[in-house]
């Protein structure tokens, strides 16, 4: 793959998963604590449910890596080209569907996501984001080594991209249409 490519699909991937906790109001997140006034689940099965809901994620993301990052991609042929789009296609419908669970869970229950849960969120996206960035890395050459610069400044950037749908949701009103009556 084409390193700059690359760099265009992760920033495009990345403007797109910071600003969707912003705009959706499903949660992504399988939480230890109640999301809406009424869960569907028990209190007891909150904490289990959400460990096993981070533990698909993180197997997720191990898969990704191992999926993807070592997967052979040569530019010139077209059968290993069509391979690394059906791995990346697969792997992103696996994540879909992982983070539609939550949702699924919490189905009409009445949801309104606080801001530390659209954080969280927003977090998650990072780390999923950053998996598919570290394959991308293996997929093309040598992964290099990271320190902790790199991630406070690659999250700082994360947040930034995130910050249309920060203003879309907390700064701009909302006005609320009447809804016309029935005769």
């Amino acid at each position: 793959m084409n390193p700059s490519l690359a760099v265009w699909i992760l920033i495009a991937l990345s403007l797109v998963a910071a600003n969707l906790p912003f705009i959706v109001e499903r949660p992504f997140l399988v939480l230890p604590w109640k999301q809406g006034e009424a869960s569907s689940r028990p209190a007891w099965q909150q904490v289990p449910a959400s460990l096993v809901f981070f533990a698909a994620l993180g197997g997720l993301g191990y898969v990704a890596i191992v999926f993807i990052g070592q997967g052979i991609f040569i530019a010139g042929d077209v059968a290993s080209a069509a391979l690394f789009v059906a791995k990346l296609m697969a792997v992103a419908v696996a994540a879909g569907v992982l983070l539609a669970v939550p949702g699924w869970l919490e189905r009409g229950q009445d949801i309104s996501k606080p801001f530390p849960v659209r954080l969280l969120e927003v977090l998650m996206f990072y780390g999923l984001v950053g998996v598919l960035g570290f394959a991308f890395e293996a997929n093309i050459g040598n992964p290099f080594a990271q320190t902790w610069e790199f991630y406070a400044i690659t999250l700082s950037l994360f947040l930034v991209l995130g910050y249309p749908g920060f203003v879309y949701r907390y700064l701009l009103r909302h006005r609320k249409v009447p809804k016309p009556k029935a005769p």
